[in-house]
């Protein structure tokens, strides 16, 4: 990390608690922690104060043909989301927020298929593969010491090129329709009684909003 660039960082653990070590975070870093977690109210309050984010970790969007672990949201709930015809991930839904708070995505490490997928999204963003998948359940993976020094790397390539060539946060325009399949019929069920929502068939339902933050975890 370019210290000289970083006067506070803020880790949130988007997998709950136990996945980081404490007492091994640099030493400028915050962690947000606890479940259940604050409204999206009193966290967007405190994100929106930072300038950039970053996603470490991050996986291919569901039925990414060779992308290791692809899923989107639960892989025991949902078949695919589109936002407004086109489909999304979980890399396009925490752009898109973090993008209407005024944040950019400007660096991603993952395997090689989510990278391809951040690439796609985002014009200019900096990405390192720390695995090669081969299938949703297997991949080549490099050592940790190595994905490490690839991702330190990584980041510090990110904020220089960052600094150089700014990276707008992500914002596509609405109105916005997001299509949810599910892969059984009694989770379209639950769904399609929620507010506004409108059901296409069996497995699919669909939700209007023109708040992109309304909707992206609907």
């Amino acid at each position: 990390m370019l210290e000289q660039d970083v006067e506070d960082i803020l880790i949130l653990d988007g997998h709950g608690p136990g996945g980081i070590v404490f007492e091994d975070l640099h030493p400028f870093a915050k962690l947000l922690h606890g479940r259940p977690t604050a409204s999206r109210k009193i966290r967007d309050e405190i994100v929106k104060t930072y300038d950039i984010f970053i996603m470490i970790g991050q996986h291919a969007m569901e039925g990414t043909l060779t992308g290791n672990l692809n899923h989107t949201q639960s892989s025991k709930a949902y078949d695919y989301y589109k936002l407004n015809g086109k489909y999304i991930g979980e890399i396009a839904q925490f752009a898109l927020y973090n993008g209407a708070l005024g944040l950019p995505l400007i660096f991603l490490s993952g395997d090689d298929a989510a990278c391809k997928e951040a690439e796609e999204l985002i014009p200019g963003i900096t990405t390192t593969s720390v695995k090669k998948g081969l299938s949703r359940n297997s991949a080549i993976s490099c050592s940790a010491t190595e994905a490490r020094r690839r991702i330190r790397e990584g980041i510090q390539k990110a904020i220089k090129n960052h600094n150089q060539n700014p990276i707008k946060p992500l914002l596509w325009k609405g109105p916005y329709i997001l299509e949810k399949r599910f892969v059984h019929t009694d989770l379209a069920d639950s769904a399609s009684k929620c507010h506004g929502a409108e059901r296409i068939d069996s497995k699919t339902v669909r939700f209007h909003s023109d708040n992109i933050m309304e909707i992206l975890y609907r």
